[in-house]
């Protein structure tokens, strides 16, 4: 199943509207967008709203979960339009996707944080074999969990998670600078950069092949 794979707009509309023109001009179409959270930055549904809009415009299912920075009332105007797989499983063209919204618990206090038995709790409940995990926090001690000082800040039981279950793909980003890609006891894991900064990536997983990509 081809796909996009987006992260942390944080309100950039100016980006999702570039992205949605790029997607336009495709000979092949993604089947789905996958965005992993921060779509406001601590903005509002209606900042959501201006986000989503051009990529909603497509026709392509689009799937998402929102960030620590988004604001009160973004998870549920996500519920709303149909696009949300916070704390629960979606199917795109047979493939499942489970999601997770916000992040591990930060030193900062922002506005959705988890507990890791929370993650936990979430992944069990709802994943079944072979789904994509679609998370805004990543896994710790990867190349895309990796701060520009030398910290490793993803959460310990998605980690743990991917080693014991080995679903195909986990698509995540929350930290910036770590755009990249990475594998975990043979799961793929993409960080496709912020798109409020131009980043994006196409991801084959029939062909476990991933594309970091630039507007």
């Amino acid at each position: 199943m081809p796909m996009i794979a987006v992260t942390d707009v944080h309100g950039d509309s100016r980006a999702s509207w570039k992205l949605a023109e790029k997607i336009k001009d495709m000979e092949k179409k993604p089947d789905v967008v996958l965005i992993a959270g921060d779509v406001t930055n601590f903005g509002t549904s209606r900042e959501a709203e201006r986000v989503l809009e051009p990529l909603l415009d497509l026709r392509i299912p689009v799937i998402a979960v929102h960030g620590n920075c988004d604001g009160r009332d973004v998870p549920e105007y996500l519920e709303r339009l149909g696009v949300s797989a916070h704390n629960r499983r979606v199917e795109v063209e047979g493939v499942g996707i489970v999601g997770i919204g916000g992040s591990n618990i930060t030193p900062f206090n922002t506005i959705w944080e988890l507990r890791e038995e929370e993650i936990e709790d979430i992944l069990k409940r709802n994943y079944r074999p072979g789904d994509i995990i679609l998370s805004h926090t990543p896994p710790y001690g990867t190349k895309v969990d990796l701060t520009r000082s030398g910290l490793h800040v993803g959460s310990k039981a998605l980690r743990r998670f991917i080693e014991e279950n080995r679903p195909p793909l986990v698509v995540t980003g929350h930290i910036h600078e770590a755009r990249g890609v990475d594998m975990i006891s043979g799961t793929l894991v993409v960080n496709p950069g912020p798109l409020f900064r131009g980043y994006y990536a196409l991801i084959d997983i029939a062909k476990q092949k991933v594309l970091l990509m630039r507007l």
